[in-house]
């Protein structure tokens, strides 16, 4: 189906956007944890892995 890898890195990158809000509240509320902040960041490289795949 060609428009389900579209939707698909569309919901990536709205994950990693509330994800992005959701660890940075977290870490203003309760302080900083680095396994939080690592799963961010390997959600921001799974979404970049999808877009650019998704480009070729």
């Amino acid at each position: 189906m060609p428009g389900s890898t579209h939707g698909s890195t569309k919901t990536m990158g709205v994950l990693t956007v509330g994800g992005l809000v959701a660890v940075t509240a977290y870490s203003v509320a309760l302080g900083s944890n680095g396994w939080l902040w690592f799963g961010w960041v390997i959600l921001v490289l799974l979404t970049l892995g999808m877009v650019v795949s998704r480009g070729n």
